[in-house]
């Protein structure tokens, strides 16, 4: 199949998703067309059946915001044109499904036999599909894709109860994770790097929007490492970072606190931790969390969103409500205490990964679900 991709290029989940995918299946034999605005950041541009294409936004006086989705949209039009795409898909409703269906639209009907499938990953509906002004228009670029997924269950769910789709169906098709990069032993050891010998790791991974609730990364940490020698490794950055280094300050845990910044090759460092800490508000999915099972660390994180779904409570790992960061505390408390715990909790965390999430496992199911759009009738 000849397959694009159209994805936003920033460090967070539908970008990793997208692009992995892409990678996978370009291995798998197909030709795949990632569309963005810039190379993204897990992009490998030397691999086989993989292609980049930049979409370029001209500056012109005229506007004041530069027209993206038009840019987006023409330059799609072309990648279709010039590589007779057969699956064009779009991962967030707005603007890609959006900037799909006009690329398909200005083909002049030659576009009729690329098929249109948007993927949810979460944002895209509880926040920016609630918004007045974008609502209808979330719900016109569903309406219009061939085949509508989300990451999970939950996501459908909310959709559903949030967004009029009409008789569009949604399939849930669960994120992956790489088993093979994503493992044990997957680098040399960091650890001297991250914390010394006698320090257990807590690592927190995320964006640091509010929604990550990252502020509760220090307050959890600073109750939890009371009694126990403990490192806080913070990687990722965003607008709630200068927040998080006063409070590390404020609580006297800074001189315990690591913060990374943004590490591209996260699969280095996950398998130092002895705890992974996603205390987020809300998560349609919870793909760091994911990897970070695939190296074995046990999760401590919210029982939000999709989230439940990933992470099995009291086995893979903890789950607590949101904000709840004392509850929180006692199960990071008991996982670097209690290192037989932790260990038969990384073991299930890993299994579970391997079992349900893998690459492997996932990959034929996205394979078959885009044959199934391909043979049914496009959407006008």
């Amino acid at each position: 199949m000849k397959i694009g991709i159209v994805c936003y290029p920033t460090h967070g989940g539908s970008g990793v998703v997208a692009t992995e995918l892409g990678a996978a299946l370009a291995e798998n034999g197909h030709s795949v067309h990632i569309i963005s605005y810039a190379i993204p950041f897990r992009f490998d541009s030397f691999r086989k059946n993989l292609t980049y294409h930049e979409v370029e936004v001209s500056a012109y006086p005229l506007f004041r915001y530069p027209p993206y989705d038009l840019a987006l949209a023409g330059t799609i039009m072309e990648v279709a044109e010039q590589h007779g795409l057969d699956i064009l898909h779009a991962h967030y409703a707005i603007p890609h499904a959006i900037s799909g269906h006009l690329a398909r639209e200005m083909l002049n009907g030659d576009g009729t036999n690329v098929r249109l499938i948007t993927t949810l990953h979460g944002t895209d509906i509880t926040i920016i599909g609630q918004q007045r002004i974008f609502q209808r228009i979330t719900k016109f670029g569903i309406r219009k894709s061939d085949g509508v997924t989300s990451v999970s269950n939950e996501l459908k769910e909310r959709v559903i109860e949030t967004i009029d789709c009409g008789a569009q169906d949604i399939e849930v098709i669960p994120n992956f994770v790489d088993t093979q990069r994503f493992t044990t032993d997957c680098c040399p050891d960091k650890r001297g790097h991250l914390a010394a010998p006698d320090e257990k790791i807590v690592m927190h991974v995320s964006n640091f929007r509010e929604v990550k609730r990252p502020q509760d990364v220090i307050k959890a940490f600073e109750i939890a490492s009371r009694q126990k020698k403990a490192r806080l490794v913070m990687i990722g950055d965003g607008p709630d970072m200068g927040a998080c280094k006063e409070l590390a300050r404020e609580l006297g845990v800074f001189d315990r606190c690591t913060f990374a910044g943004t590490y591209d090759a996260i699969w280095e460092l996950l398998p130092q931790a002895d705890v992974f800490f996603l205390p987020s508000e809300y998560e349609s999915f919870g793909l760091s969390a994911l990897e970070a099972m695939a190296c074995a660390v046990p999760v401590v994180a919210s029982n939000t969103g999709g989230l439940p779904e990933v992470v099995e409570d009291g086995v893979s790992g903890f789950l607590h409500k949101p904000g709840d960061t004392a509850a929180m505390a006692e199960s990071i408390r008991k996982l670097i205490t209690n290192e037989p715990l932790a260990k038969k909790m990384g073991e299930a965390a890993r299994e579970t990964a391997v079992s349900r999430f893998r690459r492997e496992a996932l990959l034929p199911v996205w394979e078959a679900y885009y044959e199934r759009i391909m043979s049914q009738p496009a959407k006008s």
